[in-house]
């Protein structure tokens, strides 16, 4: 997959995914003004252009964004060196959503009608520490 931040200054090269998961955390939340639309990275991720600006969102994760266009890029889980990209980079692909996790701090303003797994915060720290 190849995309770019808004203004084209990063582009990103990462191998084809199909599925895309949404997160409904509150840094998540706060950081886009929704659920991060998150696209999971096996492999290597290629940033070329400008460096991403990185930034300490807690103890096991870096958040990544464009410098001169604000553009969120990654979330990068440092436990794992894992890169979970934003789908939004990638205007070209067809992704199908099939998880949600915080679903427990997804405010009640929105809902969506997929079925997909959902997994609390408790669960998901259960599940990946």
């Amino acid at each position: 997959m190849k995309g770019t931040c808004l203004c084209g200054a990063i582009e990103i090269t990462a191998a084809d995914s199909e599925h895309i998961g949404l997160c409904h955390c509150q840094m998540c939340r706060r950081w886009g003004s929704g659920p991060m639309h998150a696209v999971h990275c096996e492999g290597a991720v290629i940033f070329a252009g400008d460096t991403p600006t990185r930034y300490r969102s807690s103890d096991w994760a870096e958040r990544g964004f464009c410098g001169q266009c604000g553009t969120h890029l990654f979330y990068y889980l440092l436990p794992a060196e894992q890169y979970i990209l934003s789908a939004g980079l990638f205007q070209d692909h067809a992704f199908a959503l099939n998880s949600e996790i915080f679903i427990d701090e997804k405010p009640d303003y929105y809902d969506l009608k997929d079925n997909t797994l959902k997994m609390t915060g408790r669960e998901v720290f259960e599940k990946y520490t």
